[in-house]
C-alpha cells in the first residue's frame, strides 16, 4: 500500500460489501452487466448502513475490465458500454474525480483495491469503490434463443485504462495453438504431476480430491452457482456431462466463465467511516499487500511448476503485517485451475487438505468465475468471514494471466498498527527478473524430449497435441504439436509422455515433435 501509515484519520477501511448471483431468470428479464455492476453497488451502499448517499460522494471509481473487453472470441453481440465507469457513475449519480477501467487480469480486484487504499493514505481520496461484473450466462441464453438484447451506451470519453490491454502470449505459443489458459495451465500440470513423480492416474485422484474440497464450500454458499458438492470421483470422471477439455482437465476442473456476478466493494478513510457512523463491527482493514510478475511467457521460464512471485507477494504481505502463516484463519486461493491452487499451496507452504480451506467462496469452477472479477467477490466474502472473525487473519491471492501476475491481500477487523513499513513490490521484482530464462530454440531439429504436454479438446473430442521439450543436444526449450492423426492424440492421453523420446522438426512454419516408440 505505500509507505508505513501514522495519519490514524486516514487509515483505509472496507465499509461495505456486496453481491449479486443470478441462475434462474431467463435472457429477456436478466440484468446486462450495468444493471448487475448497479445491484452490487446498493447492496455495498445499504451493507454499511450509510446508503445512497456514500455512493454520491465517490471521488474514485474502479471497473474492473470485462471479459467482452479482453478476449476477441468474446466479444458483445448486442453493444458495450464504450466507459463503463462513467456509465456507472452516471447512474448512481456520482462524480468521481477518476473513473479507471484497468488492463485485464484476475489480480486487478486486488491490486485496484490496493491502489485505492493508498490513495486514501495518502489523502489523495476519501470514498472509493471497485466494481465489476459478467452477464455471459444471459448472454448465451439470448444467442441461443435468437434474442436481440441492447447493452450499448455510449460516453462523451474513453476511459482511463492504466495502460490498456497486454499480450500475454508469444507469436511461436500462437503460432502452435497454445493462445489459450486452458492449454497452458494444463503443460503446467504435467510438471507438477513429473516433480512429485506420480502417475497420470495418481494425479487425476488426486486433482479430483482438491477441486472437491472447493466443491464443498460452493455446495454451502447460497452465491455459487454450482452447488451440487461434486466428489473427487465425480470431478475427475470423464462422462458426456464432464468431458476432457484440455488434457489432462475435465471441466468440472476449469472455471466456470458462463455465469451471471456481480461484486463490489466500499472503502473509505477512517475519519469518513467514523462520520458515517458505520459500526466497527462491520470494518475490515487492508493491513498489507504486494504484487509481482513471474517471467512474463510462459515458454521462458525455467521452472514450469513454480512461481517465485507467489512466493515472494505472500512471504512480503505476511512479513509487513507481523504476521505468520499459522496465525491466518481463512484463506482465498485464486483456482482458476487446479496448477494454479497447486503451485500457490506450494508457493506459500500451505497443504493441500489444510482444515482452514484454500476459498471462502468455492472457487472458480464452483463458485463462479466471471472474468477478471472473481477477487472481488473473494474479497468481498473474505471480509464478511472476518467479520465473524474479529481480530483474525484472512489471505487473499490473485492471479492474472497464465500464472504470470499476482498479488495477495492480507485482511482484517483489527486496525494495522501505525507505522509498520508495506512491502516493497519493487524489490520482489526486481529478484524475479534476475532469474535465469530458460533456453529457447528458435528452429529445434533433431532428437528431443518431452518436458510438458496436453492435449486441447473440442467438441467432437481430441483436436490438437501441444508439446513443450528440450532437445537433446543442446538443452534448449521448444514449443511444438504432435501430428494431429486421431491415433497420435489418443495416445498422449493413454500414456505417461514425460520425458518421452522423439524427434522435432520443422513444417510450413510449425515445429513437428512425433514421439518415439
Amino acid at each position: 500500500m505505500g509507505k508505513a501509515l501514522s495519519n490514524s484519520a486516514r487509515v483505509p477501511v472496507i465499509v461495505g460489501v456486496g453481491q449479486v448471483t443470478e441462475t434462474t431468470l431467463p435472457p429477456e428479464a436478466a440484468l446486462s452487466p450495468k444493471g448487475l455492476m448497479l445491484a452490487a453497488a446498493h447492496a455495498a451502499a445499504a451493507d454499511c448502513g450509510a446508503g445512497e448517499a456514500l455512493l454520491r460522494s465517490l471521488d474514485s471509481l474502479v471497473v474492473i475490465r470485462l471479459f467482452s473487453d479482453t478476449v476477441p472470441s468474446l466479444r458483445s453481440p448486442f453493444g458495450t458500454m464504450q466507459n463503463p465507469p462513467w456509465s456507472v457513475a452516471q447512474a448512481l449519480g456520482a462524480t468521481p474525480r477518476e473513473l479507471i477501467y484497468p488492463p485485464q487480469g484476475g489480480d486487478t480486484p486486488q491490486t485496484m483495491l490496493t491502489r485505492a487504499c493508498a490513495q486514501i493514505a495518502a489523502g489523495e481520496s476519501e470514498v472509493a469503490m471497485l466494481l465489476g461484473a459478467e452477464a455471459l450466462r444471459t448472454e448465451l441464453a439470448a444467442r441461443r434463443a435468437g434474442l436481440a438484447l441492447d447493452w450499448s451506451d455510449p460516453a462523451p470519453c474513453p476511459a482511463e485504462e492504466l495502460g490498456g490491454a497486454v499480450r500475454l502470449f508469444t507469436s511461436a505459443e500462437e503460432a502452435h495453438g497454445a493462445r489459450s489458459a486452458i492449454a497452458m495451465y494444463a503443460l503446467f500440470e504435467q510438471t507438477l504431476r513429473g516433480a512429485r513423480g506420480e502417475t497420470p492416474a495418481q494425479r487425476r485422484q488426486g486433482l479430483g480430491a482438491l477441486f472437491a474440497g472447493l466443491a464443498r464450500v460452493a455446495a454451502a454458499n447460497p452465491l455459487a452457482t454450482r452447488r451440487q458438492g461434486y466428489s473427487a470421483e465425480a470431478i475427475a470422471s470423464v462422462t458426456p456431462a464432464n468431458p476432457v477439455v484440455g488434457f489432462p482437465y475435465t471441466k468440472l476442473m476449469t472455471a466456470n466463465m458462463y455465469v451471471d456476478q456481480a461484486a463490489a466493494i466500499l472503502v473509505c478513510s477512517q475519519a469518513k467511516a467514523d462520520a458515517l457512523g458505520v459500526p466497527a463491527s462491520k470494518r475490515v482493514y487492508l493491513h498489507s499487500s504486494a504484487a509481482a510478475h513471474d517471467q512474463w511467457f510462459v515458454t521462458e521460464r525455467a521452472e514450469l511448476h513454480r512461481s517465485p512471485a507467489i512466493r515472494g507477494v505472500v512471504r512480503q504481505t505476511l512479513a509487513a503485517a507481523g504476521a505468520t502463516l499459522a496465525e491466518v484463519a481463512a484463506f482465498d486461493l485464486y483456482s482458476c485451475f487446479p496448477s494454479a491452487v497447486q503451485v500457490a499451496c506450494d508457493e506459500i507452504g500451505l497443504a493441500p487438505d489444510d482444515p482452514r480451506g484454500l476459498s471462502v467462496t468455492g472457487g472458480l469452477s464452483f463458485f463462479g468465475g466471471p472474468g477478471n472479477n472473481y477477487v472481488t467477490h473473494a474479497i468481498a466474502e473474505m471480509v464478511q468471514r472476518l467479520r465473524a472473525l474479529p481480530g483474525r487473519f484472512g489471505l487473499v491471492t490473485a492471479n492474472g494471466g497464465l500464472l504470470t501476475k499476482h498479488a495477495a491481500g492480507l485482511y482484517s477487523t483489527t486496525p494495522p498498527r501505525p507505522g509498520l513499513p508495506q512491502p516493497d513490490s519493487a524489490a520482489i521484482q526486481r529478484e524475479i527478473d534476475a532469474l535465469p530464462l530458460a533456453p529457447l530454440a528458435a528452429s529445434p531439429q533433431g532428437a528431443a524430449r518431452v518436458e510438458s504436454y496436453t492435449v486441447v479438446n473440442g467438441r467432437q473430442g481430441p483436436e490438437r497435441g501441444i508439446i513443450l521439450g528440450r532437445l537433446d543436444a543442446t538443452g534448449q526449450r521448444f514449443i511444438a504439436n504432435t501430428p494431429a492423426d486421431a491415433t497420435t492424440l489418443a495416445r498422449l492421453e493413454a500414456e505417461d509422455m514425460l520425458g518421452r523420446p522423439g524427434q522435432v522438426q520443422q513444417a510450413e512454419g510449425r515445429n513437428i515433435f512425433t514421439p518415439g516408440v
